[in-house]
Protein backbone atom coordinates (compact mmCIF):
# COMPACT_ATOMS: atom_id res chain seq x y z
CA UNK A 1 0.00 0.00 0.00
CA UNK A 2 1.49 3.32 -1.04
CA UNK A 3 1.12 6.34 1.16
CA UNK A 4 -0.08 9.56 -0.34
CA UNK A 5 1.00 12.99 0.74
CA UNK A 6 -0.54 16.18 -0.43
CA UNK A 7 0.11 19.67 0.75
CA UNK A 8 -2.72 20.78 2.98
CA UNK A 9 -4.10 24.16 3.81
CA UNK A 10 -2.14 26.41 6.10
CA UNK A 11 1.15 24.73 5.29
CA UNK A 12 0.47 21.37 6.93
CA UNK A 13 1.04 18.12 5.08
CA UNK A 14 -2.17 16.13 5.29
CA UNK A 15 -3.20 12.63 4.33
CA UNK A 16 -4.38 12.58 0.74
CA UNK A 17 -6.50 10.35 -1.42
CA UNK A 18 -6.39 6.58 -1.02
CA UNK A 19 -5.03 4.30 -3.71
CA UNK A 20 -8.58 3.19 -4.56
CA UNK A 21 -9.35 6.72 -5.71
CA UNK A 22 -6.17 6.78 -7.81
CA UNK A 23 -7.23 3.57 -9.55
CA UNK A 24 -10.66 5.06 -10.30
CA UNK A 25 -9.48 8.46 -11.56
CA UNK A 26 -10.61 9.36 -15.05
CA UNK A 27 -7.84 11.12 -17.01
CA UNK A 28 -8.77 14.41 -18.67
CA UNK A 29 -7.16 13.51 -22.01
CA UNK A 30 -7.75 16.87 -23.74
CA UNK A 31 -5.96 18.87 -21.00
CA UNK A 32 -2.20 18.42 -21.46
CA UNK A 33 0.05 20.02 -18.86
CA UNK A 34 3.80 20.42 -19.13
CA UNK A 35 5.55 19.78 -15.80
CA UNK A 36 9.11 21.08 -15.51
CA UNK A 37 11.56 20.19 -12.75
CA UNK A 38 13.96 22.36 -10.80
CA UNK A 39 16.62 21.48 -8.22
CA UNK A 40 18.40 23.76 -5.77
CA UNK A 41 20.88 23.13 -2.99
CA UNK A 42 21.27 25.44 0.00
CA UNK A 43 24.73 27.00 0.25
CA UNK A 44 25.58 24.94 3.36
CA UNK A 45 25.08 21.60 1.56
CA UNK A 46 27.85 20.32 -0.70
CA UNK A 47 25.70 17.96 -2.75
CA UNK A 48 25.19 17.80 -6.49
CA UNK A 49 21.43 17.64 -7.02
CA UNK A 50 19.53 17.75 -10.30
CA UNK A 51 16.41 16.49 -12.04
CA UNK A 52 16.98 13.60 -14.44
CA UNK A 53 14.40 14.99 -16.87
CA UNK A 54 13.73 18.64 -17.63
CA UNK A 55 10.05 18.19 -18.44
CA UNK A 56 7.27 15.67 -18.88
CA UNK A 57 3.74 16.01 -20.22
CA UNK A 58 0.83 14.80 -18.10
CA UNK A 59 -2.94 15.00 -18.09
CA UNK A 60 -4.99 15.50 -14.92
CA UNK A 61 -6.00 12.17 -13.43
CA UNK A 62 -3.00 10.23 -14.72
CA UNK A 63 -0.04 9.23 -12.55
CA UNK A 64 3.50 10.19 -13.56
CA UNK A 65 6.99 9.29 -12.38
CA UNK A 66 10.00 11.60 -12.36
CA UNK A 67 13.50 11.19 -10.94
CA UNK A 68 16.08 13.42 -9.31
CA UNK A 69 19.72 12.48 -8.79
CA UNK A 70 21.76 13.46 -5.74
CA UNK A 71 25.46 12.92 -5.17
CA UNK A 72 27.67 13.56 -2.17
CA UNK A 73 31.04 14.47 -3.75
CA UNK A 74 32.75 14.89 -0.37
CA UNK A 75 34.76 12.43 1.73
CA UNK A 76 32.32 12.48 4.66
CA UNK A 77 28.73 11.28 5.08
CA UNK A 78 26.14 14.05 4.86
CA UNK A 79 22.46 14.00 5.76
CA UNK A 80 20.21 16.21 3.65
CA UNK A 81 16.53 17.03 3.80
CA UNK A 82 14.43 18.68 1.12
CA UNK A 83 11.40 20.87 0.78
CA UNK A 84 9.49 21.65 -2.37
CA UNK A 85 7.18 24.13 -3.99
CA UNK A 86 4.89 24.24 -6.97
CA UNK A 87 4.56 27.18 -9.36
CA UNK A 88 2.08 28.64 -10.10
CA UNK A 89 1.22 28.70 -6.42
CA UNK A 90 -2.53 28.20 -7.04
CA UNK A 91 -1.88 24.92 -8.88
CA UNK A 92 -0.25 23.43 -5.76
CA UNK A 93 -3.55 22.27 -4.32
CA UNK A 94 -3.99 19.96 -7.33
CA UNK A 95 -0.46 18.55 -7.30
CA UNK A 96 -0.52 15.28 -5.33
CA UNK A 97 2.62 13.34 -4.50
CA UNK A 98 2.02 9.62 -4.02
CA UNK A 99 5.66 8.93 -3.22
CA UNK A 100 8.40 11.47 -2.64
CA UNK A 101 11.73 11.99 -0.90
CA UNK A 102 10.78 15.39 0.54
CA UNK A 103 10.74 16.06 4.29
CA UNK A 104 12.63 12.81 4.97
CA UNK A 105 16.30 12.75 5.91
CA UNK A 106 18.51 11.33 3.17
CA UNK A 107 21.95 10.10 4.19
CA UNK A 108 24.56 9.94 1.47
CA UNK A 109 27.90 8.35 2.18
CA UNK A 110 31.12 9.77 0.69
CA UNK A 111 30.93 9.77 -3.13
CA UNK A 112 27.50 8.08 -3.03
CA UNK A 113 25.01 8.89 -5.79
CA UNK A 114 21.31 8.00 -5.58
CA UNK A 115 18.19 8.26 -7.73
CA UNK A 116 15.19 9.77 -5.96
CA UNK A 117 11.74 9.12 -7.43
CA UNK A 118 8.72 11.43 -7.33
CA UNK A 119 5.47 9.63 -8.15
CA UNK A 120 2.64 12.13 -8.57
CA UNK A 121 -0.58 13.11 -10.28
CA UNK A 122 -2.55 16.26 -10.93
CA UNK A 123 -6.06 16.01 -9.55
CA UNK A 124 -8.71 15.76 -12.31
CA UNK A 125 -10.52 18.68 -10.59
CA UNK A 126 -7.69 20.87 -11.93
CA UNK A 127 -9.46 20.81 -15.32
CA UNK A 128 -12.69 22.14 -13.78
CA UNK A 129 -11.17 25.09 -11.90
CA UNK A 130 -11.72 28.34 -13.84
CA UNK A 131 -8.54 29.77 -12.25
CA UNK A 132 -6.51 27.02 -13.95
CA UNK A 133 -7.95 27.57 -17.45
CA UNK A 134 -4.77 29.28 -18.73
CA UNK A 135 -2.31 27.14 -16.73
CA UNK A 136 -0.53 24.67 -18.99
CA UNK A 137 2.88 24.76 -17.27
CA UNK A 138 3.62 23.67 -13.70
CA UNK A 139 7.10 23.72 -12.18
CA UNK A 140 8.02 21.37 -9.36
CA UNK A 141 11.02 22.69 -7.47
CA UNK A 142 12.99 20.96 -4.71
CA UNK A 143 15.60 22.50 -2.44
CA UNK A 144 17.94 20.35 -0.35
CA UNK A 145 19.31 21.59 2.98
CA UNK A 146 21.83 19.99 5.29
CA UNK A 147 19.88 18.32 8.10
CA UNK A 148 20.92 19.81 11.41
CA UNK A 149 19.78 19.01 14.93
CA UNK A 150 16.80 21.15 15.88
CA UNK A 151 16.52 22.74 12.42
CA UNK A 152 13.03 22.75 10.93
CA UNK A 153 12.14 23.26 7.29
CA UNK A 154 9.60 25.65 5.87
CA UNK A 155 6.61 23.66 4.66
CA UNK A 156 4.73 25.02 1.65
CA UNK A 157 1.10 25.93 2.18
CA UNK A 158 -1.72 26.55 -0.22
CA UNK A 159 -4.78 28.66 0.54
Amino acid sequence: MMTLETTGLGGSVTAGHGSDQIENMVPVKDRIIKVTFNADVHASLQWNFRPQQTEIYVVPGETALAFYKAKNPTDKPIIGISTYNVVPFEAGQYFNKIQCFCFEEQRLNPQEEVDMPVFFYIDPEFAEDPRMVNVDLITLSYTFFEAKEGHTLPVPGYN
